[in-house]
């Protein structure tokens, strides 16, 4: 294995010295800290061995152990008779019904109209919105129909204008040949 190199670069060689300098004091700095912090909060230490009063064993604990640990036997039927004294009887279930209809009864609604009419809740024109969406089509539609209508009014004319010729024509010739 090789030795680690040195970097000649430009920087303090001796940084790992400051660093650890700096860190110890940052330490320091953090422990006064959290010891004034202890102070203000109020977890005093006992005297007597250091620990915080919180921590320090109970002699009351002792006491609720041993009532804690009286056996109730539920579901176990024990064969031995020192045993099935300490069997806890059979728990009755609850009445869920009561509670069921007083949920429902709370739920059903309050009719607030007692008759609802119905012309009142429905739109007076149901198909507004279609009208609205085909008006634009239809304005177009009307420009054709007049065109077409001036287009049939213009051949009409033309055609009684050539009948009427033809009559004066015909008139004419008649005249003619009656002289």
């Amino acid at each position: 294995m090789a030795a680690p190199v040195a970097s000649s670069g430009p920087g303090p060689a001796p940084a790992a010295g400051s660093g650890v300098g700096r860190l110890q004091e940052e330490a320091l700095r953090r422990r006064e800290r959290l010891k004034a912090l202890r102070s203000r909060t109020g977890a005093h230490k006992n005297k007597d061995n250091g620990e915080p009063e919180n921590k320090q064993f109970r002699e009351d604990d002792e006491e609720d152990a041993t009532k804690h640990k009286e056996l109730k036997l539920r579901n176990y039927v024990p064969e031995d008779e020192d045993l099935k004294k300490r069997k806890v009887p059979q728990a009755k279930p609850a009445s869920v019904e009561d509670k069921v209809k007083d949920q429902l009864e709370a739920a059903k609604p309050e009719p607030i109209i007692e008759e609802v009419d119905l012309a009142n809740l429905a739109p007076r024109k149901p198909d507004w919105d279609l009208k609205r969406d085909v008006a634009k089509k239809l304005e177009k539609l009307e420009k054709r129909t007049q065109r077409a209508i001036a287009e049939l009014i213009r051949e009409r004319l033309r055609g009684q204008e050539e009948e009427l010729a033809s009559a004066v024509g015909s008139a004419k010739q008649e005249g003619s040949d009656s002289d």
